[in-house]
């Protein structure tokens, strides 16, 4: 999550789900960058790990890393979009964008090319998660959102887990112990279409928070130097 406090006037001023900036075709790809650096040994180590659980398919590989991700890395607020991937994996802690990366950087180790979605989502958003906090939070915020190549498609995070989501009713309200990185194995989440978690409850459907699609990039690098982020 990376905070937007100063903008163009354009993009700050753009109604909700505006259409893509970036709009030319993306193919994304499974080479190293500064975030994910999956050449370095602890993201090899990790990578090793899951291939030690003989995966019976890239997609039960993926769910495989985000359990132990979720397990060894506690979730903490942070800025620092920016953070190495082996670096979030050293210290055993991250915001939910970090751990991302991880996961991100583990997908490209494996062979599996990934991209991300920019998404400007309304501040508010994050009011439950900071009730004491409202006042800093800003306007809107910079989300870089992973989508993993297999079986022929992408696959949004959200989506990791469809075929597997048991029926809870809670849905998704970003409050308490629960990031985004935690839910989606509990629940399917998307930004631009209705997914319901029950027939009465809609909260997995996050599209009303979406301030500005910025389209897909390459990588999470390449949307923030496109976009720059500005931390709070």
């Amino acid at each position: 999550m990376t905070s937007r406090l100063l903008m163009p006037r354009r993009t700050a001023n753009a109604g909700r789900h505006a259409r893509p900036e970036h709009t030319e075709a993306v193919e994304g790809s499974t080479c190293p960058t500064r975030i994910l650096d999956w050449r370095h040994p602890r993201i090899t180590s990790l990578t090793s790990r899951v291939e030690e659980t003989r995966p019976a398919s890239p997609l039960d590989a993926l769910r495989t890393a985000h359990g132990i991700i979720a397990r060894e890395i506690r979730p903490v607020y942070s800025v620092d979009d920016r953070r190495r991937a082996s670096r979030t994996l050293a210290l055993g802690r991250g915001s939910c964008s970090q751990r991302m990366a991880v996961l991100e950087a583990v997908a490209r180790a494996s062979g599996v090319p990934t991209r991300v979605r920019g998404l400007l989502v309304d501040g508010s958003f994050w009011y439950p998660r900071f009730p004491r906090l409202k006042p800093l939070v800003p306007e809107q915020v910079l989300l870089a959102w992973p989508e993993f190549h297999v079986g022929g498609t992408w696959v949004p995070v959200g989506e990791l887990f469809t075929d597997l989501h048991t029926d809870t009713g809670d849905g998704f309200a970003n409050k308490g112990g629960e990031t985004l990185f935690d839910a989606v194995a509990r629940t399917g989440l998307r930004w631009d279409a209705p997914v319901s978690c029950t027939a009465q409850d809609d909260t997995c459907d996050l599209s009303a928070q979406v301030r500005v699609d910025l389209g897909h990039f390459t990588s999470r690098d390449a949307l923030f130097t496109h976009h720059g982020p500005t931390l709070c």
